[in-house]
């Protein structure tokens, strides 16, 4: 085993979707002590990491949100391969699919092998949501529904704070207690699942829908990394090609963890807002 395999934070890849940098649901403070206590060779920004919607029509930015982006172009200074899939909220950077900036490369989608040969397909997911694809004023609904749940979520999370309990997405839990939620999982994760099969992968990594989740459909492995506005998860690969799903709350809750900085403080980031088409 190298040594760099020896850290328990340290990993093959890493696979990160919907931060939703621009909002006031992005759990920025998390999401930097993330990226800090962590290093891979790969990191896959699959998503929704700026929130081009909330960023046209109510734009919200802190010093914290920022760093997160001052922190991925470290990363991939450092010599981290960083790969971009644009999701639905971040879709104008489609335009720039095959370009690179601050070597941090935007694709339409990927294609990752594990270390132990697996061949995954990597994509937001967005494509299969037959909402997003054919009723865009409902989804745009749909999504001033689920960030009133986020401040609910938030004023939940601060009572719980005040009490010394650790975070917990009540957002997430009334979400997946709706039947119709549910159903839409069921059949977002098996079209999912079918794609990667009819193109010859072993599975596929995806976000958008906000759960974390690892699991086989009829042989194809369905990878889901979460969010960082409810659950705050990440899928990795450790260097012997295993995934795991790490969720960070329940991670650094954890008596027994050592929090790790390897990655030194940056310079404070720019505090504008990024400029959206």
């Amino acid at each position: 085993m190298s040594a760099q395999a020896t850290s328990p934070l340290s990993f093959r890849t890493i696979w990160i979707s919907d931060l939703h940098l621009g909002t006031r649901g992005a759990k920025s403070e998390l999401l930097l002590d993330f990226l800090r206590s962590t290093r891979s060779q790969n990191l896959y920004l699959v998503g929704d990491i700026l929130d081009g919607w909330r960023l046209k029509a109510s734009p919200y930015w802190n010093g914290a949100q920022g760093e997160v982006l001052h922190r991925l172009v470290e990363k991939a200074r450092r010599g981290t391969r960083v790969v971009y899939i644009p999701g639905n909220h971040d879709e104008a950077l489609r335009r720039y699919i095959g370009m690179d900036f601050a070597r941090i490369e935007v694709c339409k989608e990927a294609a990752h092998t594990t270390a132990d040969g697996k061949r995954l397909l990597v994509t937001h997911g967005d494509q299969f949501d037959t909402v997003v694809k054919t009723h865009r004023w409902l989804a745009i609904l749909g999504d001033h529904a689920y960030r009133f749940a986020l401040r609910l979520n938030h004023v939940y999370n601060l009572g719980r704070r005040i009490l010394g309990l650790r975070y917990w997405s009540l957002s997430a839990y009334l979400k997946h207690k709706v039947k119709n939620a549910v159903d839409f999982i069921f059949h977002f994760e098996a079209a999912l699942a079918d794609e990667a099969r009819r193109r010859g992968f072993d599975g596929v990594v995806c976000g958008h829908i906000h759960k974390a989740e690892m699991r086989e459909i009829d042989g194809i492995l369905y990878c889901n990394d979460g969010d960082w506005v409810e659950s705050c998860t990440a899928l990795v690969e450790h260097f012997d090609g295993r995934l795991e799903i790490l969720d960070w709350p329940s991670l650094i809750a954890d008596p027994k963890y050592q929090p790790t900085h390897d990655e030194p403080r940056l310079a404070p980031a720019p505090r504008g807002l990024p400029q959206t088409a």
